[in-house]
């Protein structure tokens, strides 16, 4: 495991476009064709198993739109943030511009609340 100012010097030496994202969680496909990213409400499984009811789920549910669902989608830890840049811009056209500006504040977001990695950290 990186330390924090170890992970804070590689973030700073390397550029966003040039990091590869990694789901650290799983998800779901809604029948819109959205993503729900499932996130556990506790780390350790006895802790679930003695503080959440039979009937209650144990993730927190986030459900992302259609540009976010195509971001995660698109991660599959072996393409680099450019790359997905490219192939959203590509593919969606207007709606993702800029793309680079849009996939890159998305990506921090994920990454400051521990929902994806990136690979050069790992």
């Amino acid at each position: 495991m990186v330390g924090f100012f170890q992970r804070r010097r590689i973030l700073k030496n390397t550029s966003a476009l040039d990091l590869i994202p990694i789901r650290i969680h799983e998800h779901t496909m809604a029948d819109n064709g959205n993503v729900t990213i499932l996130v556990p409400k506790f780390k350790n499984e006895r802790f679930s198993r003695f503080f959440i009811p039979a009937n209650r789920s144990k993730f927190i549910s986030i459900f992302l739109d259609e540009l976010g669902t195509a971001v995660w989608l698109a991660m599959d830890g072996t393409k680099n943030v450019g790359t997905i840049c490219k192939e959203l811009s590509e593919s969606l056209g207007e709606k993702i511009y800029p793309a680079e500006e849009r996939v890159v504040k998305f990506l921090s977001g994920l990454y400051h609340n521990k929902h994806i990695t990136f690979r050069q950290i790992e």
